[in-house]
């Protein structure tokens, strides 16, 4: 396949679960990838995946909410590959805590994971999506963004502010070619799914079931929502911006 041949496209936390299934699929559909991470072991398997699937693939380690490090990502993936084309801000995480039990440290952390990484690195992305007469920004909200939901206060708040800023964006820089939209992915099944139960003091295994608990019956697969980010990152979608896809198995429903 080749629906993205000749595209540059840069994904953040693309050193395991959705990024980097979402990093792989876009190799395979003839993207040069960069995969920016704090995770260098992970983000360098990722690469070497990449690179077999589509030869050009670069690791840059840094942190998402840095503004430094949000430059010299964007920077190295021009230098390398000549100009960008995607952006999908996919890094986060998450604190399952009620608002009594979230400490400030780990309200801003979360904050600046899930949303000021956003603002960082799509500013310093547009310019270059401009450059190349326009491109394409997914950010990775949740359905948790459009709901709330038990013990994650902050998580909720976090991923509710980057469905509204997915919005904005849109409105702003439709003029320049640059479509703005975000996926909204229900439980899918990822070691930060798993890390969830331990922060509730929950059975691994029944927590997962209860995920599980939506109409198709289980959780997602990490490249069902890396397919999504493919439909918005390409021409496929050429007249869509603004907009929440919801991949969730029904769970919204």
């Amino acid at each position: 396949m080749d629906t993205l041949k000749g595209k540059v496209v840069l994904v953040t936390g693309g050193a395991s679960g959705i990024g980097r299934a979402t990093a792989l699929l876009c190799a395979q559909e003839g993207a040069a990838v960069a995969i920016m991470d704090l995770d260098e072991a992970g983000g360098a398997a990722a690469v070497e995946e990449a690179r077999a699937a589509g030869d050009r693939a670069l690791f840059l380690p840094g942190d998402v909410t840095g503004a430094d490090d949000c430059r010299r990502a964007v920077a190295a993936t021009v230098a390398a590959f000549g100009g960008l084309d995607v952006l999908c801000n996919n890094a986060g995480i998450i604190r399952r805590a009620d608002l009594l039990a979230t400490t400030e440290a780990d309200w801003d952390r979360v904050m600046a994971v899930n949303v000021k990484s956003v603002f960082l690195m799509s500013r310093e992305a547009i310019p270059h999506l401009a450059a190349r007469g326009g491109g394409a920004i997914i950010n990775i909200a949740s359905g948790w963004g459009l709901k709330g939901g038990v013990a994650a206060a902050a998580y909720c708040a976090s991923k509710g502010a980057v469905v509204n800023l997915t919005r904005a964006m849109a409105i702003d820089h439709a003029a320049q070619g640059i479509r703005v939209n975000a996926v909204c992915p229900g439980d899918t099944d990822t070691a930060m799914l798993r890390h969830e139960a331990g922060q509730l003091g929950r059975p691994e295994a029944e927590f997962l079931a209860e995920a599980a608990g939506r109409p198709l019956g289980r959780c997602g697969r990490p490249e069902e929502i890396a397919r999504a980010v493919l439909y918005l990152a390409t021409d496929a979608s050429s007249f869509v911006t603004g907009t929440t896809l919801v991949v969730d198995g029904g769970g919204l429903a």
